[in-house]
């Protein structure tokens, strides 16, 4: 059972709607308790920089989600949504004898390697 379960539900709710940020600067506290998830022993000077800079992200977040958006089509890339590919066409593949030809060592027209497991 997570003993942080409580606090977490402080900071993020449940779901994540787009108007998940509501306050938008970091506390100290969170700030210790953020390194403290992620396993980072932080200096003083850190966790002071940490919480100036990610409440400045998410300030602009905050920003970004004031955008009405409502006319703008949903996309997962700014690139044409084909991708240009060559046509799938067979062709001859390598023969035995050119894949084979720059193998360090050869046993029965396979590449022979050094044992892994004695």
């Amino acid at each position: 059972m997570c003993r942080c379960k409580g606090y977490l539900n402080e900071i993020l709710p449940s779901a994540f709607p787009l108007d998940i940020i509501t306050r938008m600067s970091l506390t100290f506290e969170e700030v210790e308790y953020i390194a403290l998830l992620a396993r980072l022993d932080l200096s003083l000077e850190e966790k002071q920089r940490y919480q100036q800079q990610l409440s400045d992200i998410l300030e602009y977040v905050a920003q970004l989600q004031k955008l009405d958006t409502k006319n703008i089509m949903s996309t997962s890339s700014h690139l044409p949504s084909q991708a240009r590919l060559r046509a799938d066409v067979p062709k001859e593949g390598l023969s035995p004898e050119r894949a084979l030809e720059n193998a360090p060592d050869l046993e029965a027209d396979q590449f022979k390697v050094p044992p892994v497991l004695e």
